[in-house]
């Protein structure tokens, strides 16, 4: 069953949905452990039916560029995302924004690999990691 987005109900979930990732709204230095740095940045489309991430990091040896969509998927009612990445992948994201804290979900939500982080009560710092099976690591994103 999907969301008819042509009703005023519909429309106000999609939007609510989406202004909850308002927050991430700039530019983030990223750092963590094991050489994790670089700068993350996001910004609303035009329209503002998708939040842009531009991704720009180091870990180790690994140098990760891209960029990635998230919006308001009506068949699974979720914020869903699609990163493209310089070396030509294709991941799948599910975001949710719960007070203070940010859940990233690689594919659907209740996937064991996932991201939490909470916001600074100025909102100026998001601390956390990331998890799966056998690994993670720590990251922290700072407002630049």
């Amino acid at each position: 069953m999907t969301t008819d987005t042509s009703t005023p109900e519909a429309g106000d979930v999609r939007a609510a949905a989406l202004r909850t990732l308002d927050r991430l709204v700039g530019t983030w230095t990223v750092s963590g452990p094991g050489g994790l740095g670089g700068e993350v940045r996001y910004e609303w489309m035009a329209g503002g039916c998708w939040l842009v991430q531009h991704v720009d990091l180091r870990h180790g040896d690994e140098h990760d560029r891209g960029v990635e969509y998230i919006g308001w998927d009506e068949s699974s009612g979720e914020l869903r995302s699609h990163f493209f990445g310089s070396r030509g992948e294709l991941l799948e994201y599910t975001y949710r924004v719960e007070g203070d804290l940010l859940t990233i979900w690689f594919g659907d939500t209740g996937s064991p690999a996932r991201f939490e982080g909470r916001f600074s009560a100025d909102g100026r710092v998001n601390d956390g990691a990331w998890s799966w099976p056998g690994g993670g690591y720590a990251s922290t994103m700072t407002r630049a």
